[in-house]
């Protein structure tokens, strides 16, 4: 099991108070998740996502519930894609410039990478389901999967729920061609408010797949006559066209109007393994850029141009660190204010907690930092850090807790950026971890949730310091060989250093420890 497991249950950030980032500049250009004009089609003024919606305003529901012409999810180019702005970079890997001794606060910062692994175990658990998901994804030959052609609920259901499908394309087919109408059109009066503010938020992240599916018929909803609850899976993408897709489950919620089904809830679904997606909560304020999508609310809009800066600067570090043969289409960045990082991907993180990566599918991660916690010196190398976790994870995340430090220390090798060896932050509490507390193995080195700030901190120092020796060894490729090996093949390490490096593992794990030793005194 990953780190995540232990993730002690309803642990928030109350009482605790955003940090000021002086660090981001401003200036980039930022797609907000309100309607736009092109957008819509209704005729309806451009008022701010929560403002009261006036159903006269959008046309009444039509009544042809006949499939649109599949695919229904059709692709969309980008052709307004955001300028690219990144920070000016010397090539990888560069040293970095020595900071001086480290307070306890900043030091905090940098205990984010053992909650990455909260994302790891959505990615886990979402490894199960995506594997049954993405078969919805396969459709036959009209387009639609073949799973719900077996459903064991009535005729009467099997054809309601087929209607309910065919509504449920049409306004996908609308979200992707930026028809805000067509997309609020098969919903009733007192739902499109929240759908107008779902529509605005897809695309801003620029939606380019939105496939509906659904694998059980619908059933009645208790004690509310006409009323029918669906559980359905949506497979989407943003800005690239033509990627794997990563998937969600959504409850919707139908009335019938005479035989009509109308929309009257698309809600997020308690059964989704990653929790709620911050498109289904928040409207968003999207800056776009060449290798990084950013995101937050409205609020923080004014970070955006810089974190966009410095995330696409990390990226091009993270890509280095993709394992296969492709790196990821996009990466996407989510920024937290207080009341959101509670929410995102189910909430519950330790306070001190800056940033973390979830799998969503589609063997994409997404990346979410929180504002309260991080630091001005600490975006860069979180950034990094969280974007390689992203590039490297396998998209069923790791199963095995004692490859911990393999899974943590390329991440962390990756954050420092190829400064000195000297200057990483926590030798200090690798000094302290060696003086007592750690049994001196590695898969035994992966700190427990409540641990202590200089326990986490030495664990992840151990974890870089044995992937430096690792590279300084064997070289970046032949360490990434031996990572994939392990992490995403599942091999023992002695297996994988024994067909990969050439070399026992239990030399390499002893010399490993012993560079730990050495460097940190």
């Amino acid at each position: 099991m990953t780190d995540g497991d232990e993730q002690p249950p309803g642990r928030t950030t109350d009482g605790d108070e955003p940090r000021t980032d002086s660090s981001i500049p401003g200036g980039a250009p930022v797609a907000d998740a309100s309607p736009t004009p092109a957008e819509s089609t209704d005729g309806a003024d451009n008022a701010p996502d929560n403002a009261p919606d006036n159903p006269s305003d959008v046309p009444a529901p039509v009544a042809d519930t006949s499939p649109p012409p599949h695919p229904v999810a059709a692709s969309v180019a980008d052709t307004n894609s955001q300028p690219h702005l990144v920070t000016a970079s010397a090539p990888y890997p560069v040293p970095l410039a020595h900071v001086g001794e480290q307070t306890r606060t900043v030091r905090k910062r940098r205990r984010w990478p053992l909650w990455t692994a909260l994302g790891l175990v959505l990615g886990l658990v979402a490894g199960a389901v995506p594997g049954v998901l993405l078969r919805e994804l396969s459709p036959d030959a009209a387009g639609r999967s073949a799973a719900g052609r077996d459903d064991p609920g009535t005729a009467a259901q099997r054809r309601l729920g087929e209607r309910m499908l065919a509504l449920l394309d049409r306004q996908a087919a609308a979200l992707v061609g930026a028809d805000r109408a067509g997309f609020l059109a098969i919903a009733d009066p007192a739902a499109r408010p929240a759908l107008t503010r779902r529509y605005a938020a897809l695309r801003a992240l620029r939606v380019t797949v939105w496939r509906p599916a659904a694998d059980e018929v619908p059933a009645a909803a208790d004690g509310r006559p006409g009323e029918w609850r669906q559980t359905i899976t949506v497979g989407y993408c943003f800005v690239v066209p033509d990627c794997a897709p990563s998937t969600v489950e959504l409850d919707a919620r139908w009335r019938l109007v005479g035989e009509e089904p109308r929309l009257t809830a698309l809600e997020p679904s308690g059964a989704d393994p990653a929790g709620v997606r911050p498109w289904q909560a928040n409207d968003l304020a999207v800056t776009v850029g060449k290798r990084v999508v950013v995101a937050t609310t409205p609020a923080q809009r004014s970070k955006l141009p810089g974190l966009l800066a410095q995330a696409e600067t990390a990226a091009r570090v993270a890509d280095r660190y993709a394992v296969g043969d492709a790196r990821p289409d996009r990466y996407l960045v989510y920024y937290a204010g207080k009341a959101e990082w509670r929410r995102w991907y189910g909430g519950g993180r330790p306070k001190w907690t800056a940033g973390y990566a979830v799998g969503v599918g589609g063997g994409r991660h997404d990346v979410v930092l929180n504002a309260q916690t991080v630091t001005p010196d600490g975006v860069d190398d979180l950034l990094r850090h969280e974007l390689t976790h992203a590039a490297s994870l396998p998209d069923r995340g790791y199963a095995d807790r004692a490859d911990w430090w393999l899974v943590e220390g390329l991440a962390e090798y990756a954050g420092a950026d190829g400064q000195p060896v000297h200057r990483y932050e926590g030798l200090a509490e690798v000094r302290d971890l060696l003086r007592g507390g750690w049994s001196g193995r590695l898969e035994a080195v992966a700190p427990e949730a409540d641990a202590s700030d200089s326990r986490v901190g030495g664990a992840y120092g151990v974890g870089y310091l044995a992937v430096r020796h690792l590279v300084d060894r064997y070289g970046e490729q032949r360490m990434l060989d031996f990572y994939r090996a392990v992490v995403h093949e599942r091999r023992s390490p002695a297996q994988a250093a024994d067909e990969v490096l050439g070399d026992p593992w239990s030399m390499l794990h002893d010399e490993c420890v012993a560079y730990v030793r050495a460097v940190a005194g």
